[in-house]
């Protein structure tokens, strides 16, 4: 049997071992599903939403990407995130305690700026690794008669998306391939514009989760990450049994992103993309919410339609439409592992 490529596990392998091996206990109300971003725990009064993502592409900054990554997994269900716990596995003859401290420094400045305690975690030095891992664990609560999860989609609702694409993959392309994407002619402002992303706009997707969710009834919200925004729309439209008709034109796709994406061969729809935020919500409401989200300071835009299951996952341009493209690897993590 061959390897499994780096990044994700493939989703039709997940659903099979989802189906064998996990058996649903009795508060909980969301499982580990394919699309789905967080587990829900019945405490009775309301729900406590709970995750987990380590970050294994990035080592600058990871203790903030740890932060913020977890997080927006507890904002699309409509949470707030209140406790973090992080497992720092540090390689063997590089880790310093300067650098643990630095890490720590990292976690401590991202939970202050979205008022979440660290409660607990792990650090070692361990042995065969190349570089650091962090693993990030997020709990978080949400109101029975708030919660909102990637499979509420509805035929006819409007597909939002916020900021623009790739935000993650442009940060992490400029700072950990930013030479190279100089000397591969990506001038280097746009490379150093780039490398900001991580703070500004920011990866955090809490400031729209919440505009959104103040101005109208989100029927689905999806964190698009590894596979970028190619695989979140697949993976909001098998949650929610639903088929999508986007609009290329309408994508935002960041500039930065575009050039850096170009330089090195990839495709920005499957390039990691934390910090956008994928949303369906009714037609008659659409207007609305992008307006809420552009009040808060968060571009956000219309880019599509929730249409019937049979219809399939689109991608329309120039009056044609076609499937959308699937990204068995994120992009990111082919161009890391190609070199």
């Amino acid at each position: 049997m061959p390897p499994l490529p780096v990044g994700k596990v493939r989703a039709e392998t997940l659903r099979r071992l989802f189906a064998r091996y996990v058996p649903k206990g009795e508060r909980v109300v969301v499982g580990p599903r394919v699309g789905e971003d967080a587990a829900v725990l019945d405490m009775g009064d309301r729900y406590l939403v709970a995750t987990t993502d380590p970050i294994t592409f990035a080592t600058d900054e990871m203790g903030r990407y740890a932060v913020h990554v977890n997080a927006n997994d507890l904002a699309v269900r409509g949470a707030l995130p209140r406790w973090f716990l992080a497992t720092l596995l540090l390689p063997e003859g590089q880790t310093t305690e300067s650098s643990v401290e630095g890490l720590f420094a990292e976690i401590a400045e991202a939970c202050g700026e979205i008022g979440v305690s660290l409660v607990g975690g792990h650090t070692e030095i361990t042995a065969g690794l190349d570089r650091p891992i962090v693993v990030g664990a997020m709990l978080g609560e949400v109101a029975k008669d708030r919660l909102v999860t990637t499979a509420g989609a509805r035929p006819g609702d409007r597909v939002l998306l916020t900021k623009g694409v790739p935000l993650e993959g442009a940060a992490i392309i400029a700072r950990e391939r930013g030479d190279e994407a100089e000397r591969r002619g990506v001038p280097r402002e746009v490379v150093a514009r780039a490398r900001e992303f991580l703070r500004r706009p920011g990866i955090s997707v809490l400031p729209e989760a919440r505009a959104a969710c103040g101005a109208a009834r989100v029927h689905a919200m999806h964190d698009p990450t590894e596979g970028g925004l190619a695989t979140a729309c697949w993976e909001l439209a098998q949650a929610g049994a639903v088929g999508l008709r986007i609009d290329r034109e309408r994508i935002p796709v960041l500039v930065e992103g575009e050039r850096l994406c170009r330089a090195f061969g990839l495709d920005p729809l499957g390039t990691i993309a934390s910090g956008s935020l994928l949303l369906a919500v009714d037609a008659a409401e659409a207007d609305g919410v992008a307006a809420a989200c552009q009040a808060s300071g968060v571009a956000c835009t219309v880019i599509g339609e929730v249409t019937d299951v049979r219809e399939g996952v689109t991608l329309a341009s120039g009056g044609r439409a076609a499937a959308m493209p699937s990204f068995p690897q994120d992009e990111i993590s082919r161009l890391f592992t190609e070199g």
